[in-house]
């Protein structure tokens, strides 16, 4: 009998799912495509996240365009889908705190949401995605996360059975400390960014779990890339750029390219072709259109347009926040007075982010203004495979080095939708400037401080010249010559799906257990 352990474990504070409000953004998706890719795999898989029974963020906009934001209420049908798979107790500010563990299951892979029950001050503490009233309170979040895994691993899975133990983010990195198994946990790194890896108090540690740790504030990422290990990058650019900012525990890291699940993000029509052996010029027009058909729809659902076979949709959809650069869109649209273009904007930001939140506010003022500017403020799962597999071209426009992987270009290009990309994340390993793409800009190796070094400004300037320079290449080449666009876009099928296929990138995470 094979005694080997098979089990997989993933821990993360989000994951995106086809129903309910679990995520907030890109590593929700992320972790949502591993989800349904393991399942299908036939793997052993548990991810183990919080149960956020109000969501993450909704908008409505009062008289004056100002976005009011809401709690998302879990859809009653997604609630019924769970069932309790386990019932513990952990400890919290010296109190017993029951917990439940509710399991969402997709073939074989299992989603484990853990909610505190009892006593009632604790119930809030998973109330919502990323959002907490204070340092204190988001604290107590993670160390829920951190002993209720714990629990469920011991109570449930079995320490034995398990293979790996993956912590997806810093914000996970307090498990190592609660259970000791050393050589079983990797922490997966997301991003580059200082929001993805936050720091807290010492004291908070001495207290809740007896440590008396040297630094002050303690960053979660230092302590889990400590113990784990190993530490992964999701991009071969952002391992390179996370050498200059974790050199002390470079040799214990490595890489593996974000993908995406093929079956959740292709056109159906389109991946048949493909698999088939069928996709050429021909077909994909075919195929092409019915997709872009299914956009129209939904951009005259929110906005009534005379769209065309000859009208060119462009498209930027993700968060709304600054290194994102959605003033690079939001200055195009202003510069030019080109009717033939539809522009799709689409994405939302968190609450507490200011500027962010001041750019949905441009968005919309661009929607009510421009005849040809349509705005989702609600982009979510649906709205983003409408969106990235029906528009004619995408715009991928982050500041170089602060995007680690990105998955949007790799979504649209699986449907035959090239990008206008800055050279950042991985769009430096799968695209290339006029073959399957257009993309702009230098490829910067370095994690410049966005907020405050005076080279942004220029950089900015030099890129978005570009950028508009790429933009009006497409769309002439899109309206003067569609067979050569249509190349460019089945190039970008052709040379992108089996590079991002998410099969390969879990092949690559468990090579003794994906064939």
């Amino acid at each position: 009998m094979d005694s080997e352990p098979k089990t997989i474990v993933s821990i993360t504070p989000e994951i995106a799912l086809d129903h309910g409000y679990t995520f907030a953004g890109g590593l929700g998706v992320l972790e949502g495509d591993k989800f349904y890719t393991a399942g299908r795999l036939g793997l052993d898989y548990y991810v183990i996240s919080l149960l956020y029974r109000s969501g993450y963020i909704d908008y409505s906009w009062d008289e004056n365009g100002n976005p009011i934001p809401s709690p998302q209420r879990q859809p009653e049908e997604f609630l019924k889908s769970l069932s309790l798979t386990g019932e513990f107790e952990i400890t919290l500010r010296g109190e017993k705190v029951k917990v439940k563990a509710w399991e969402y299951r997709y073939k074989t892979a299992k989603a484990i949401f853990l909610e505190p029950d009892s006593p009632d001050w604790a119930k809030p503490l998973t109330e919502r995605v990323f959002i907490e009233k204070s340092e204190e309170e988001r604290f107590y979040k993670y160390l829920l996360l951190a002993k209720g895994a714990v629990a469920f691993i011991k109570e449930v899975i079995g320490l034995e059975n398990i293979a790996y133990i993956d912590l997806q983010e810093a914000y996970t990195a307090i498990i190592p400390i609660v259970l000791k198994i050393p050589g079983r946990y990797r922490l997966i790194i997301h991003t580059p960014g200082p929001w993805g890896h936050p720091s807290f108090p010492r004291n908070f540690f001495a207290k809740e779990l007896g440590y008396h740790f040297i630094d002050n504030p303690v960053v979660l990422t230092s302590i889990g890339a400590a113990m784990a290990n190993e530490v992964i990058m999701v991009s071969s650019k952002h391992f390179d750029i996370m050498r200059r900012v974790i050199p002390h525990l470079l040799y214990k890291a490595r890489f593996i390219t974000n993908g995406v699940d093929i079956e959740r993000w292709m056109n159906p029509k389109l991946r048949e072709l493909l698999y088939r052996g069928e996709l050429d010029l021909s077909s994909l027009k075919t195929a092409r259109k019915e997709a872009r058909s299914q956009l129209v729809k939904l951009i005259s659902s929110r906005k009534p347009m005379n769209i065309t076979e000859d009208t060119f949709i462009f498209a930027w959809a993700r968060r709304v926040t600054k290194y994102k650069r959605p003033y690079f869109p939001i200055r195009l649209i202003e510069e030019l007075e080109d009717r033939d273009v539809v522009f799709v904007l689409g994405g939302k930001s968190h609450p507490e982010d200011k500027e962010g939140i001041q750019y949905m506010k441009k968005f919309k003022e661009l929607e009510k203004k421009k005849p040809n500017v349509v705005y989702f403020h609600d982009y979510g799962i649906e709205t983003a495979k409408t969106i990235l597999s029906g528009s004619d071209v995408l715009a991928f426009t982050p500041f170089q080095g602060w995007e680690a992987s990105g998955t949007s270009f790799m979504k649209a290009a699986i449907n035959g939708v090239p990008s206008i990309a800055s050279r950042d994340g991985a769009v430096v390993e799968l695209l290339e400037d006029g073959v399957n793409s257009w993309l702009f800009g230098e490829d910067i190796r370095e994690l410049i401080d966005f907020g405050r070094d005076p080279r942004v400004p220029e950089i900015d300037e030099r890129d978005y010249k570009e950028f508009k320079e790429k933009f009006l290449t497409a769309k002439n080449l899109y309206v003067n010559d569609r067979e050569e666009f249509c190349k460019i876009s089945l190039s970008a099928v052709l040379t992108t799906t089996s590079r991002v296929d998410m099969k390969r990138v879990l092949r690559e995470y468990y090579p003794d257990l994906v064939d």
